[in-house]
């Protein structure tokens, strides 16, 4: 995470003192990021599948609320139908032929041969001696794919509105940089400073809560159960939407609309009236988000290493304006001035 934060910072040299568009760039770094953790020294390839996913969720997003006739579909297929079979088929051909130069390694190597990114990891499941415990080929494919798009998008969207909110709240912005400096000098952010970012982790939860990624959360319910004062039956399907949930005043109070990260100086728990559960960036229970750990430490690190060399600023060119596309984007980017420190 820090080499890619680091290669990111490279090419804000040539920004120092201009306007620079942050969203892009967080998007650039936290591909990186994700090719690299899910594929090892694979990373080149693996972004080449991350374009390719972003393509097919551009067509997923596009047709999600089209309702098509039963029996046409399987005739008559559209441009975009095609384009997205062509797409899939490229992302499992991508990743099987990845999949085959680290067993080709393998067979060669030790105890560890298959590698210890996330792509290895699944390649020694599916090779497990155990018939109970190995994954199937889609299985496989299917992993790659969810940890790719999950790993990058969420935590992309997550970065750009939080400089966002930095470069607005400057008071909050010099606070967060005080404590990076506090803990880490000029130095490379390590774990056990990354554990003490009070102020950066109630920056982080309340930009989550204003802009969260994900603006709703499905559950199907497995068997009946009570909620509340509610018999729900098995196989009934909840929807959950968070960000009305984050506006709420009774939960939150009056001021649920405004950034005041002070709200979570005393943790999550009691964060809100009577200390209900009602912050859910990441899910909650048995069920939450797997990669959370993940994308908070990427968060944390590459907003202590831009707060040790940059104080940043809106541009007056920029243009509010959210929009869910898959996650809450921000339409025209975000653009800021960069000032070195």
């Amino acid at each position: 995470m820090t080499t890619s934060v680091e290669t990111m910072l490279e090419r804000w040299k040539d920004h120092e003192g201009k306007e620079i568009e942050v969203f892009e760039e967080c998007r650039l770094l936290t591909s990186e990021v994700v090719s690299r953790t899910a594929f090892g020294s694979s990373y080149l390839e693996g972004k080449n599948v991350f374009e390719m996913l972003m393509k097919l969720f551009f067509f997923i997003f596009k047709h999600n609320f089209k309702l098509r006739f039963p029996g046409i579909s399987k005739v008559f297929k559209t441009s975009d139908e095609v384009e997205s079979k062509k797409i899939e088929k490229g992302i499992r051909d991508s990743i099987l032929e990845i999949v085959k130069k680290r067993e080709k390694i393998a067979t060669s190597g030790g105890e560890d041969r298959f590698g210890s990114d996330f792509l290895g990891l699944l390649v020694k499941a599916r090779h497990d001696a155990n018939d109970k415990q190995r994954i199937s080929v889609e299985d496989l494919v299917d992993e790659c794919k969810t940890f790719y798009f999950a790993g990058q998008e969420t935590t992309n969207t997550l970065l750009a509105w939080t400089v966002f909110l930095l470069a607005f709240h400057t008071d909050w912005q010099f606070e967060a940089r005080k404590e990076v400096l506090q803990l880490f000098g000029k130095q490379t952010p390590n774990a056990d400073g990354l554990a003490k970012l009070k102020t950066m982790s109630m920056i982080i939860n309340e930009s989550l809560s204003l802009y969260p990624p994900i603006v709703s959360i499905a559950r199907k319910v497995g068997r009946e159960v009570r909620l509340g004062n509610l018999i729900v039956p098995a196989k009934v399907e909840l929807f959950i939407p968070s960000l009305a949930i984050y506006q709420e005043p009774q939960l939150w109070g009056q001021d649920s609309h405004l950034f005041k990260p002070e709200r979570f100086s005393e943790g999550i728990a009691k964060a809100t009236k009577n200390n209900i559960a009602a912050f859910l960036p990441f899910g909650l229970g048995p069920r939450n988000c797997v990669g959370m750990d993940y994308a908070t430490t990427e968060a944390k690190i590459a907003l202590s290493m831009i707060l040790q060399r940059y104080s940043f600023t809106l541009s007056p060119g920029y243009v509010h304006s959210p929009v869910r596309y898959i996650t809450v984007r921000p339409q025209h980017g975000v653009e800021v001035i960069l000032h070195s420190l």
